[in-house]
């Protein structure tokens, strides 16, 4: 079954009060010929409905999830999913809105959620960048591209965190910030410095950025997990 053709089938059932679509097709440019339909198809609490001969089915097409309200109301919250459905598009909301709602909700962490999360991204962050460092210093020059690596991803989750927003699949990275950029870190400059990092990650790039993230994090309230790492902090900073 094609796209179009089970859209039609799903709002000619009254059981189904919502249709989202995520992924590459519910990102402007994105999608391309290899590209599917992630479609999910939200049913009211208690309904039943003859489309539940079509869950769990995938083709290159179409991607089926069939969910109630209040799954679909849980969803990512938290949990893996929370960036597609925060960037997600409705194709159909019978609630006057609620679906549209609801993936707005999951589009902004709280501040309780951003105040919880952050201090273990950034201490994360800084342990792959110590541990990066350490290695370089010592000649150990894969393991130090490795903890680089690691470093950028923790850095991302905190940058995202701070921002009260979930952070976006790697394929999804430069739209996203194309689109929506960081308070404090323009897109201009942070995509060149991430692309940069990933491919040479030197020492002395690494501590010109951790200088960055250490100013954001002190702004943000977050200056004891750095100050905990004590002396270690001296081969953190720019030399």
């Amino acid at each position: 079954m094609r796209y179009g053709e089970f859209v039609r089938l799903a709002a000619a059932d009254p059981a189904v009060v919502g249709l989202v679509l995520k992924g590459s097709q519910a990102h402007e440019g994105m999608p391309t010929a290899h590209s599917d339909h992630d479609l999910y198809v939200v049913l009211a609490d208690g309904a039943t409905s003859d489309l539940g001969r079509f869950a769990g089915h995938r083709t290159p097409e179409l991607d089926l999830v069939i969910v109630s309200l209040s799954a679909f109301r849980a969803l990512g919250m938290p949990g893996f999913e929370r960036y597609a459905l925060a960037r997600a598009r409705v194709v159909l909301d019978r609630l006057d809105g609620e679906i549209a709602a609801i993936l707005a909700a999951k589009a902004v962490l709280t501040e309780a959620e951003s105040a919880r999360l952050a201090p273990d991204f950034l201490d994360a962050y800084a342990n792959s960048h110590y541990r990066s460092l350490k290695n370089a210093r010592d000649g150990h020059a894969l393991a130090a591209r490795l903890d680089a690596t690691d470093s950028l991803s923790h850095l991302l989750d905190l940058l995202f965190t701070l921002a009260r927003r979930p952070r976006p699949y790697n394929k999804y990275l430069e739209w996203e910030l194309t689109r929506h950029p960081l308070p404090d870190w323009p897109t201009a400059t942070l995509l060149p410095t991430l692309t940069s990092l990933a491919a040479t990650p030197t020492p002395a790039a690494q501590r010109t950025l951790f200088a960055r993230v250490e100013s954001t994090a002190r702004t943000a309230g977050h200056g004891a997990v750095l100050d905990a790492w004590g002396e270690d902090l001296d081969l953190m900073r720019p030399q």
